[in-house]
Order: structure tokens, then C-alpha cells, then sequence
């Protein structure tokens, strides 16, 4: 009791105490401090991305949206590119197909293309990169379709072509002679039209050709046998009275040799009416035999 009376020694008890309760209570935080510090470390264990990692995150989910819509755009150009194929196919089979020759020429006034029944209407193995000028030579268009405008100047079908691509006319349907490179004659029918653009503009002139020529041979041989025919009438008509004569005179005349003469006369005129009336019905079923032929 005298020690703990003892000012110096209680003092130091006390402080023994305090610094006892001090070492405790430094050590229960140490504890919760290290159990917090465990914790922290399990929880950002996670894959959660911090501050530094997100820019490249996104970066990372950009491109791979990049190369999605990239991907999408490759198969839509290939579709597209699938669809302009079979539409210049299909464009390409329907040309090679036509009976009608068709001939495109650019705006330099060049062939840019022709389909096969072109190059064997007019005789080429090939025209591309020719002018109308080269391919139809001096064709001259049939006075029946010139426009009333052209004069009485000759025209060729070039000149025609030329007139719609350099001048901008309209549409021209005209009919010409045609000589082959290997001499052979034909008459086609040419359709000029322009080929305009979406803007209006011209693109070039497309011609429409078509080989007349057994139908022109047909014309001409109906208006040969109208002419013919024709001419037979006359005769015919000539031949009747020239027999209607005679028959007046043998009918007037009582003299026995002259009316044998005249009797030869009839029967002479009558024979070559007979031989020129056969012929011609003759030469008339064969031209309709052959016509039928040709439309067969």
C-alpha cells in the first residue's frame, strides 16, 4: 500500500495500463485492417475492367462491329455483282437469239456492240470499233422512205445514223440497197433511235436491222407480173380484134381462096393467143409455188 501510495510509482502503473490498453486496441485494428485488406483483394479478383482497360474495350467491341458491317457489305456487293452477271446474261442470250441484226454505236460514232444476226445480215465477222460510214459503204436510202426535208440529194444510211447521233434527231426507219463485202445484194430495213441517258444525255444509236430481201424479190416479181399482165391484156385485146377482123372480112367475102386465107389467119392469130396465154398461166403457178416455198 505504501508502494501504490507512492506518487512516482502510481504514475507509472498508470501509464503501464494505459500503454497495455493502447497495445490491445492497436492490435484489434491491426486485424480488422489485415480482414478488410483480404477482402478487397478477393473482390477485385473479378474481370471488371478498370480505368485503364475500358478504352480498350471499347476499342476492341468497335472493331468487331467494323468487321460485321463489313462482312454484310461484301455479301450485298457480291449479290449485286450476281444480279448485274445474270441481268447482262440474260441481255447477252436474248440478243445472240434475235433474227433482227442490232447494231450500237457510241458517241464517238464507233460499234460497240452487234449481235450475230448483224454481222450475217451485213456480211462481217465482225464490226466492232467500225464506223457506219465502213460498214454500210454508200447504202442509199429508197427515195419511198426519205424524210421530205432531205431534198432531192441522194442519202445513205450512214448519213442517217449520223444525222440522229451528231444532230440529235428522232427516230428514222428507212429502207436501202445493200451490198455485202463479198458483192452479194440485199435490201434491209434500218431503225435508227438514240440511246438517251437518265440525265438526257445521249449514251449512242442503236439500229434495228432486218433483211428485206425475199420480200423485196416478191415485190418486184408481183410488179413484174402486173406489168406482164398488163401487157397480156393488151395483146389479148389487140389479138380479139385483130380476129374480129378477119372474121368480118371472111363473113363480107365470097372469093374461096381468100376466105382460106383469111380462116388461116384466125387460126394463126388464135394459136399464138393460146401459146402466150399458156405461158403466162404457166410462169404465174410457178412464181406462186416458189412464193409459197419461201413462206414455208
Amino acid at each position: 500500500m505504501r508502494i501504490l501510495g507512492n506518487p512516482i510509482v502510481l504514475r507509472a502503473a498508470v501509464v503501464l495500463v494505459c500503454a497495455t490498453f493502447s497495445f490491445l486496441v492497436g492490435m484489434l485494428c491491426i486485424r480488422a485492417l489485415r480482414k478488410s485488406i483480404a477482402e478487397e483483394g478477393e473482390f477485385s479478383a473479378d474481370p471488371t475492367p478498370s480505368l485503364e482497360t475500358l478504352p480498350l474495350h471499347l476499342y476492341n467491341t468497335v472493331i468487331q462491329q467494323l468487321k460485321q458491317q463489313k462482312h454484310e457489305l461484301q455479301v450485298q456487293s457480291q449479290a449485286e455483282q450476281h444480279r448485274a452477271r445474270t441481268s447482262e446474261n440474260f441481255s447477252q442470250a436474248v440478243l445472240s437469239n434475235l433474227s433482227c441484226g442490232v447494231l450500237v454505236f457510241g458517241t464517238n460514232g464507233l460499234v460497240k456492240t452487234a449481235n450475230p444476226s448483224a454481222k450475217a445480215i451485213l456480211g462481217f465477222a465482225s464490226t466492232t470499233g467500225m464506223g457506219a460510214e465502213d460498214i454500210f459503204r454508200g447504202a442509199l436510202v429508197s427515195s419511198d422512205t426519205l424524210v421530205e426535208e432531205a431534198g432531192d440529194e441522194p442519202v445513205t444510211v450512214a448519213d442517217e445514223v449520223n444525222g440522229v447521233l451528231r444532230e440529235g434527231s428522232k427516230r428514222r426507219e428507212v429502207e436501202a440497197e445493200y451490198e455485202t463485202p463479198s458483192g452479194e445484194k440485199r435490201f434491209i430495213a434500218v431503225t435508227v433511235s438514240p440511246v438517251p441517258a437518265v440525265d438526257g444525255s445521249l449514251l449512242g444509236v442503236a439500229c434495228l436491222i432486218n433483211d428485206l430481201s425475199e420480200l423485196e424479190q416478191i415485190r418486184r416479181q408481183q410488179q413484174l407480173h402486173g406489168e406482164i399482165s398488163a401487157e397480156m391484156a393488151l395483146q389479148l385485146r389487140t389479138s380479139l380484134a385483130t380476129i374480129s377482123g378477119y372474121a368480118r372480112q371472111l363473113a363480107n367475102n365470097g372469093d374461096a381462096d381468100m376466105a382460106l386465107q383469111l380462116a388461116n389467119d384466125i387460126a394463126h392469130e388464135a394459136a399464138q393467143l393460146d401459146l402466150s396465154i399458156g405461158g403466162f398461166l404457166t410462169a404465174r403457178r410457178a412464181a406462186q409455188g416458189a412464193t409459197a416455198g419461201s413462206a414455208d
